[in-house]
């Protein structure tokens, strides 16, 4: 069964050989990486960044685990805004070899039952690249809507890309 909880420190070296292991598969999503980036420390420094955010209320930084607690992806709501908009941004990635197993699916409603329970949040957004199908469809299976594209939204792969825009409303709040 997929979960998701916490990212820690003690994940730094997991989440590095991961890394290093799926960056061809990943690297056309994500935006160009340093080689420390895929080390241990390097992933220790990002977690430690993301605990700092999290500390502050601004993201929720999770692992996607399996039945056994080993790593299978990354999911983070980010920009946590509260205030008259109460929204945030979801990001996720999930290795080659847990794709196809519903496994982002899984860990996307999760995150959505967070946000709009525990977090009380009223909006997520989330952007895909227009060739990202595997994505899209993971969007709009928990619920997501189309609502534009932006242009040139963020610099992936080494360029600026143009960005599918998607949402979820919580209609309970």
């Amino acid at each position: 069964m997929t979960t998701c909880r916490l990212v820690t420190p003690d994940d730094a070296s997991e989440l590095a050989q991961l890394l290093w292991l799926n960056r061809e598969f990943l690297a056309p999503w994500e935006p160009a990486r340093g080689s420390d980036y895929f080390t241990e420390a390097g992933q220790r420094i990002a977690i430690q960044d993301a605990l700092a955010e999290h500390k502050l209320g601004r993201n929720l930084p999770l692992v996607i685990v399996d039945e056994a607690d080993a790593i299978l992806g990354r999911i983070t709501l980010n920009g946590i805004v509260r205030g008259a908009f109460q929204s945030c941004s979801v990001g996720y990635w999930v290795s080659q070899a847990a794709c196809g197993r519903g496994v982002a699916t899984a860990a996307m409603t999760q995150v959505i039952s967070v946000a709009f329970g525990e977090l009380s949040l009223h909006r997520i957004q989330a952007e895909t690249l227009p060739h990202n199908v595997a994505s899209q469809k993971v969007l709009e299976r928990t619920g997501f809507e189309r609502i534009g594209m932006a242009p040139a939204y963020l610099k992936i792969a080494g360029r600026w890309q143009d960005f599918i825009l998607f949402q979820l409303i919580n209609d309970a709040g």
